[in-house]
């Protein structure tokens, strides 16, 4: 990654906002490299925010954030349908602080018509999911609860899976109905409410913490992240982004197993900047 020197003044707190599958992890693991681990720490110590913000369900983001040893400040999950607050002193370990939660009855509907069978999963907060056929070990977080597709149709979510062959031709229809839907690998949609991303959960965040927009920094590898980093005054893609992803970006840092996301906040907490 080429980094410019930028004036940081070591007195002005930024803002880094890390995906988790594909930046800090290996997609659907708990497993955050000790570099990556060590990296984070060294900017929390230097007075900055580090802030989680992912597709994950919120019982799949936490983990993640105790590994990191965050225990107070703020994660985004479900692609920006739920913003929680840390706080080691409540017994969940933290609080909700925003849920957009929304009707997917057209979505489902429109998913069974147009393929019949295909895997749904809607999310419980806090729980994990009811679904229509159990997703293999690893690729939903929390609980599984088999139910009907008309069960799904009659209570409203956060954030809805569409999984299975042909998913992806139902990107344009759901957006159509007025839905916000990122086609997060082949044969995987996620639906969440109309408007929403990641970047609009963080710009809440960020007004929250009073951060100047100009020290907001954020690293992603999917197209789930593209908002977040065009929202971010320094978006930083991992090197194996897809190009679509590392043309949105300010710069492209290393691959997941280069640890591109512990060169990225390293090269942060040095004083510069993508």
């Amino acid at each position: 990654m080429t980094m410019a020197p930028h004036d940081t003044s070591r007195n002005r707190t930024t803002l880094a906002a890390l995906d988790i599958d594909g930046t800090l992890a290996p997609s659907g693991t708990m497993q955050v490299a000790l570099v990556v681990r060590l990296a984070v720490a060294r900017l929390l110590d230097a007075g900055h925010h580090v802030v989680l913000a992912s597709g994950r369900s919120l019982v799949g983001v936490l983990p993640i954030a105790r590994e990191l040893g965050l225990t107070a400040g703020w994660v985004v999950a479900s692609n920006g349908a739920i913003t929680a607050r840390l706080d080691s002193r409540v017994p969940r370990g933290y609080e909700l602080e925003d849920v957009q939660n929304f009707d997917p009855s057209q979505a489902v509907r429109l998913a069974w018509a147009t393929l019949p069978g295909l895997q749904i999963g809607a999310e419980r907060v806090g729980w994990g999911y009811d679904v229509t056929h159990l997703f293999p070990p690893g690729r939903l977080n929390g609980a599984q609860q088999v139910v009907s597709h008309h069960y799904l149709e009659e209570r409203s979510t956060t954030r809805l899976v569409l999984r299975g062959p042909g998913a992806d031709r139902l990107v344009g229809p759901v957006r159509a109905a007025g839905l916000t839907a990122v086609l997060i690998e082949p044969g995987w949609v996620d639906v969440t409410a109309p408007g929403l991303s990641k970047a609009t959960a963080l710009e809440k965040v960020r007004a929250n913490l009073g951060v100047d927009p100009a020290w907001t920094v954020a690293i992603g590898d999917g197209e789930n992240d593209l908002e977040m980093l065009r929202w971010a005054a320094h978006g930083v893609a991992m090197g194996h982004a897809p190009a679509v992803v590392r043309e949105a970006a300010d710069a492209v840092t290393g691959t997941l197993d280069e640890h591109g996301a512990a060169a990225a906040l390293d090269a942060l907490h040095a004083g510069v900047m993508p």
